[in-house]
């Protein structure tokens, strides 16, 4: 099994390329005194610093063993899940999506944000060339995610006054966080399916009107009756705007910061090889 009781290694009959789920419940009334003290996550960020070098190393392993094997051995893939579903845990946390701290687990079945992986075959050819195709997803989940930060103490201060979160704020924010955790999914070999889906779900994701009804009534059974509000992810246009918001917004925090560097003469840093995790900032 990996994050929660209802996920684990995908059945031979299921198709070979199932992208990572993201289950958070609709967004409800949250309380202002957890609100003004979120940043109390801290001692989470702390062990995850740790979690994510034992997740850099085991990501090494696993390169080589799926590259021999095309899977992923077991005690790994427990292990990469476990600290994809903790990470994405805190990141709901701290973005505003939940108001429940989270527990410190790799694995916590009873939090209300799940997150689903299911493993499958995958190709040695991309388990090769996985950085390279890469790139494109962490440019992406980067901008957005800084985006998304640059802009936190508007966020914070709505909800703050507000003692919830809006829905057009909830969507877009839900969306960068699959995204960030389908791509952390990618690089650890937890999955063999591209991050797809940034700016939401279109119609039919989940497959037929059957087989949706029969998957979101399976989410909805272990999840209780909150269910899940992002399965699928349908965006209305003000969260596909704030989405484009996001992405200008880390777009022009990188360029500030390479204009920085030049005008003061400094040698831009060299930007650290992507991480296969997906929590660090």
């Amino acid at each position: 099994m990996t994050e929660g009781p209802w996920a684990g290694p995908i059945p031979p009959s299921a198709p070979p390329e199932r992208l990572p789920q993201l289950d958070i419940p609709a967004p409800g009334r949250q309380r202002r005194l957890t609100v003004f003290f979120r940043l109390l996550l801290v001692p989470h960020f702390v062990v995850l610093f740790f979690l994510h070098i034992a997740a850099w190393c085991a990501t090494i392993a696993t390169w080589f063993a799926a590259l021999a094997t095309a899977r992923v051995p077991d005690p790994l893939y427990r292990f990469l899940a476990g600290y994809l579903g903790w990470a994405t845990r805190v990141d709901a946390e701290a973005m505003l999506l939940v108001d429940r701290y989270p527990p410190f687990a790799l694995h916590a079945p009873g939090h209300p944000v799940r997150v689903e992986v299911t493993g499958a075959r995958l190709n040695r050819l991309a388990v090769l060339f996985r950085l390279v195709l890469l790139i494109p997803a962490l440019v992406v989940q980067a901008l957005a995610s800084t985006g998304w930060w640059a802009l936190g103490l508007i966020w914070w201060l709505i909800v703050l006054v507000l003692g919830r979160v809006p829905q057009p704020l909830f969507e877009a924010s839900a969306a960068v966080l699959r995204f960030r955790m389908r791509t952390g999914a990618y690089a650890m070999m937890l999955t063999p399916a591209y991050p797809k889906g940034f700016f939401g779900d279109r119609p039919g994701a989940l497959g037929t009107d059957a087989e949706e009804a029969e998957e979101v009534g399976r989410v909805t059974e272990n999840l209780g009756a909150s269910g899940s509000a992002t399965r699928p992810l349908v965006l209305g246009t003000p969260a596909t705007v704030l989405l484009v918001v996001f992405l200008l917004a880390g777009l022009a925090g990188g360029a500030s910061g390479s204009t920085s560097s030049y005008t003061t003469g400094d040698e831009p840093e060299r930007e650290p090889s992507p991480s296969p995790a997906v929590t660090d900032r």
